[in-house]
């Protein structure tokens, strides 16, 4: 792995030298890079749980979405990038040689010892900053419960914790059975 230099780098550069990379996966906050820690087993069957969750639900509505997992870049702004666990847009043309999302509509992030200060706070603030994010999820698999911030049509962020019943997100107009989050987990 080549080490980046150690002046504060734009989002373009950033992403070049992370394509570049044999391996690993990183975010850029405030300029810098920051390496993403490796993933313990519940992390990554909690992961793959939500993803093939959304992938179900968007297919039983019959949407036009796609549904990515992680190491898809989400671009807060020009000094900062994210990689959620997972995500979906829907009605977007993806430049299928892009490691960018053009207007993600949903992200979610899988908490985990490493990530879960950022998960609750930062995160928070930079993914509600693009305006086309309507939902931010983030997944507590120990806890096994979905902190649900979504932004409501005046715009102001609401927020719903659930750890039973349905998960329905509007748009796209998809509705989440709980279990099927944490089914491995």
């Amino acid at each position: 792995m080549n080490a980046p230099a150690k002046v504060p780098m734009k989002v373009p550069e950033f992403l070049e030298w992370a394509e570049a990379q044999p391996k690993g996966r990183y975010e850029l906050v405030n300029g810098e890079v920051v390496a993403m820690a490796p993933e313990r087993a519940r992390h990554n069957l909690a992961k793959g749980a939500v993803y093939r969750a959304l992938i179900d639900a968007v297919e039983d509505a019959g949407l036009s979405c796609s549904v990515f997992s992680d190491g898809m870049t989400v671009t807060i702004d020009e000094d900062n990038s994210r990689e959620p666990d997972v995500s979906l847009q829907c009605g977007v043309d993806q430049d299928l040689d892009s490691v960018s999302l053009v207007s993600p509509m949903i992200v979610i992030e899988v908490i985990s010892p490493s990530s879960k200060h950022s998960d609750t706070s930062e995160k928070l603030v930079e993914y509600f900053s693009i305006k086309s994010i309507q939902h931010y999820l983030i997944i507590d698999p120990e806890k096994k419960t979905v902190i649900h911030h979504r932004r409501d049509d005046d715009s102001e962020i609401r927020t719903h914790i659930l750890s039973d019943g349905e998960l329905k997100l509007s748009p796209p107009g998809i509705t989440i059975p709980m279990n099927k989050f944490f089914d491995r987990t």
